[in-house]
C-alpha cells in the first residue's frame, strides 16, 4: 500500500534483516500486539451490541452505525495513512495511531448517546487505519523478501485472528462483570500501554517521493468512501429513498474526481497503473470479499443468536472465540504452504472452505442448537486462517517494493469497505421480514446463503485474476 524511494527499498531488501529493518523481532512483537488490539477494539461490538444498543436507546435500524463506525473510519483513511507512512515515516504514523486508538477507545466508554458512540468508533477506525497501514510497511522493511518475511506476515495475520478470538470472551466477560463500557475502557488502557513501550522497539523507515503530498486525492477518496458507506448504512431503511440515492451518486462523482486527480498528479496516493496488475487486483478482491462474506457475517451473527435463541453474551463470545481461535492456529501454520501453493490459490481455498462451512450451518438457528454450528465454525476458521495469512503477503508483494504501505492500505481499505457493506447487507437480509423470532430464524438462513454465495464468487474471482504469460513468437 504505502510507497517510497525505489532505490532505498531495493537496496534494503538485499541486506540482512538486522540491517535492513533495525530490530525485526521487536518490530514484529510491537506491530503484532498493536494489530491484535486494533482487531479487539474493532470486534468488541460483536458481543456487546445488544447491551450497548439498550443502554444508548439505539433503534434497530440505527444499530448498523454502532457496528459500521470503525469500518467507516478505516476505509476512509487507510490509503491516506499508507501514503503518509511511506512519505513521512512509518514509525511516526504507527505511534500516532496507537496513541490515538487508546484515547478514542477510552472516550467511547464514556459515550452517552448513539451519535457520540458512533463518532468515537469512527475516530477509532481512523486510528486503526494508521496502525494497520504502517505496520505492514514496518514489517516489509524489517524483513526482506524470503522465508523471514513469509513467517512475519503469517504471524501478523495470526494477530488479526488472535485479536478477534480474544475480543469475544474479553468483551463478553467484562460486560458480564460490569457493563458494556468496561471493555472499551480496558482496551483504551492497553493501547496506551503499547504506545508507551513501542518507541524503543521500532526503527523509522520511509520511502519519500519528490513532490507535494496528494492532498486532493486524499480528500476526494476519503469523502467518496464516507458517502458510499453512509449510503450502505442508511440503505437498511430503504434503498429507494432520496438520501441513499444522493449519497450513492455523490460517491460515484467523488470516485471519478479521485481518478482524475490521480492521473494528473506527479505523486499519486494510489498508482492507478496497479489496477492493470492481476496480483494487485486479486489482493484487493480478496480483501473486499473477506469483508463482505466473513467479517460482515460474523459481525452480526452473534446478535442474531442472542435475539433468536436467547444465547447469552458470554456463550456467543465463546462460540466465536472458537472460530477465530481455529483461524489463529491455521494462520500461524500457513507459512508451511510457502512454495507449495501460491497466496492467490490459498485465498481461493480459504473462500471455498468458508462457503462450505456456511452451508453446513443452515438450520442451526431454527433448531436452537449451538452444537450444530460447531462443524461450520471449525471449517470456516480454517478458511479464515488461510485468508488472514495470504492477504498481507499478497498485498505487499503485489506492489513495488517501495510502496509496501500503499499495498497494505489498498488491501485493508477494500477489506473494511467490504466489512461495512457486509454488515449493512447482513442486517438488511436477516431482518427483511421483521424482528420477531420466526422472522430472525428465516433471516439467519438467508444471511448464510448470501454470505456463501459471495464466498464462491470470491474464490472464482481470485483464481481468474492471474498473471498472463507473454505468448511465445
Amino acid at each position: 500500500m504505502p510507497t517510497g524511494s525505489m532505490n532505498e527499498l531495493t537496496a534494503s531488501s538485499t541486506l540482512p534483516a538486522h540491517r535492513a529493518g533495525g530490530r525485526p523481532a521487536a518490530t514484529l512483537a510491537v506491530t503484532g500486539a498493536a494489530t491484535a488490539l486494533t482487531l479487539m477494539t474493532y470486534s468488541a461490538p460483536m458481543v456487546t451490541l445488544s447491551d450497548t444498543a439498550t443502554a444508548l436507546g439505539t433503534s434497530l435500524s440505527a444499530q448498523a452505525w454502532l457496528l459500521n463506525g470503525a469500518p467507516l473510519g478505516l476505509a476512509a483513511l487507510l490509503l491516506v495513512a499508507g501514503s503518509l507512512a511511506d512519505d513521512y515515516g512509518r514509525r511516526r504514523i504507527f505511534l500516532s495511531g496507537v496513541a490515538a486508538l487508546g484515547v478514542t477507545t477510552a472516550l467511547g466508554a464514556l459515550a452517552n448517546s448513539t451519535l457520540v458512540f458512533t463518532l468515537a468508533r469512527v475516530a477509532q477506525g481512523v486510528a486503526s487505519a494508521a496502525i494497520l497501514a504502517s505496520s505492514l510497511g514496518l514489517l516489509a522493511h524489517a524483513y526482506p523478501a524470503g522465508p523471514g518475511r513469509i513467517r512475519a506476515m503469517g504471524v501478523w495475520g495470526a494477530c488479526v485472528s488472535g485479536g478477534i478470538a480474544v475480543a469475544s470472551p474479553f468483551a463478553g466477560g467484562l460486560t458480564t462483570l460490569a457493563n458494556w463500557r468496561l471493555p472499551y475502557a480496558a482496551l483504551g488502557a492497553l493501547a496506551l500501554g503499547v504506545a508507551a513501550l513501542a518507541p524503543r522497539a521500532l526503527t523509522e523507515s520511509r520511502a519519500p517521493r519528490e513532490g507535494r503530498p496528494d492532498l486532493a486525492g486524499a480528500l476526494t477518496l476519503g469523502l467518496a468512501l464516507v458517502a458510499l458507506l453512509a449510503a450502505l448504512t442508511l440503505g437498511r431503511d430503504g434503498w429507494l429513498r432520496a438520501p441513499v440515492g444522493a449519497l450513492l451518486l455523490l460517491a460515484v462523482a467523488l470516485t471519478a474526481a479521485f481518478a482524475y486527480v490521480e492521473h494528473r498528479t506527479a505523486t499519486p496516493m494510489l498508482d492507478l497503473g496497479l489496477l492493470r496488475r492481476p496480483p494487485f487486483l486479486a489482493a484487493t478482491a480478496g480483501g473486499l470479499f473477506t469483508g463482505f462474506s466473513v467479517i460482515g457475517l460474523f459481525s452480526y451473527l452473534p446478535t442474531i443468536l442472542q435475539r433468536a435463541n436467547g444465547v447469552s453474551a458470554m456463550d456467543a463470545a465463546w462460540l466465536f472465540a472458537f472460530w477465530s481461535g481455529i483461524s489463529l492456529v491455521v494462520a500461524l501454520q500457513a507459512r508451511r504452504l510457502a512454495g507449495r501453493i501460491s497466496a492467490r490459490h490459498q485465498l481461493a481455498v480459504g473462500f471455498a472452505l468458508h462457503a462450505v462451512a456456511l452451508l453446513t450451518m443452515l438450520g442451526a438457528v431454527a433448531a436452537d442448537s449451538l452444537p450444530r454450528l460447531l462443524p461450520g465454525l471449525l471449517i470456516s476458521g480454517v478458511g479464515s486462517g488461510l485468508l488472514n495469512a495470504a492477504l498481507p503477503l499478497l498485498a505487499v508483494e503485489s506492489v513495488p517494493a517501495d510502496r509496501a504501505a500503499m499495498g497494505s492500505g489498498a488491501n485493508n481499505t477494500a477489506r473494511y469497505i467490504g466489512s461495512a457493506a457486509g454488515v449493512a447487507l447482513m442486517i438488511a437480509v436477516s431482518t427483511a421480514s421483521g424482528s420477531a423470532r420466526d422472522d430472525l430464524v428465516a433471516g439467519a438462513d438467508a444471511t448464510l446463503l448470501v454470505a456463501a454465495g459471495l464466498a464462491v464468487l470470491a474464490a472464482v474471482s481470485v483464481v481468474l485474476l492471474r498473471e498472463r504469460r507473454p505468448t511465445p513468437r
